[in-house]
């Protein structure tokens, strides 16, 4: 372990170098900010398109009965929720965030559906379960916040029981050239007002920006999967790449 050195995304916290050491907390302090408007700002930002994109991400999950899933950066529980709708077994929402468990357990108790459901504050690069516990792990839009995502991917293969899938549904690289500058300008321009505005913290909103930039692309995550232990690593791109699912399997 004397010779590990963080890898390239660890020492950056949005546009501006930091000790990895400290990324974790500045990243939990940006979503402690955010955690109340966190879902409204989803829904101004994509313009609704996130549902779409997690409503096709629980679909290819193919949730069972009878497997447990893990939800790593699970925030406010759309997942969870979704998976448990769609047919899946007990989850585990985990998140190194409180405040974003905290909505999320509210919108369960609002909604009358606490059973299956239960809730564990853990940092997806030490989880606290033991090896080979879960039939399924998913992280949505949370893997590009994680100090070391090559951490987090071996913690992922390794709660994961012989056979268990790994899903990963994140902001990605754009594939379409003249898509890519508008998406970028708009990136640049309207997602940090929009911070401003409605919840009230432009520099959160700045930070999640360059976090998308700085986020491995397709084919470089793919490899980094292999590298984890993971089998059967394949992606697909979500509207030209602004998304996109990653999969694999541990054998």
């Amino acid at each position: 372990m004397d010779n590990y050195s963080s890898p390239p995304e660890a020492a950056w916290f949005g546009d501006r170098p930091v000790d990895p050491a400290a990324k974790t907390g500045l990243v939990r302090e940006v979503f402690d900010r955010v955690a109340s408007r966190y879902d409204l700002m989803n829904d101004l930002m994509s313009g609704g398109v996130h549902r779409i994109w997690k409503s096709r991400f629980i679909r290819e999950l193919a949730p069972r009965s009878h497997e447990i899933l893990l939800d790593v950066a699970a925030g406010t529980g759309d997942i969870a929720s979704g998976w448990r709708r769609a047919g899946g077994g007990p989850v585990i929402l985990c998140d190194i965030n409180e405040a974003m468990l905290d909505q999320g357990r509210d919108r369960a108790i609002d909604s009358g559906s606490l059973s299956g459901f239960s809730w564990a504050v853990g940092n997806a690069e030490r989880l606290p379960f033991p090896d080979r516990s879960f039939d399924a792990y998913t992280i949505a839009f949370g893997l590009r916040n994680v100090t070391d995502i090559d951490a987090a991917l071996c913690e992922a293969r390794r709660v994961l029981k012989p056979g268990g899938r790994f899903f990963c549904l994140e902001f990605s690289h754009v594939v379409v050239e003249p898509l890519q500058k508008l998406y970028d300008a708009y990136s640049s321009a309207v997602i940090p007002r929009l911070g401003a505005l409605v919840a009230r913290d432009r520099d959160s909103y700045a930070y999640l920006v360059e976090s998308i930039r700085r986020f491995p692309n397709q084919n470089a995550l793919v490899g980094r999967m292999k590298e984890a232990g993971f089998e059967f690593c394949a992606y697909h791109n979500l509207s030209a790449g602004i998304a996109a699912i990653h999969h694999a399997h541990r054998i």
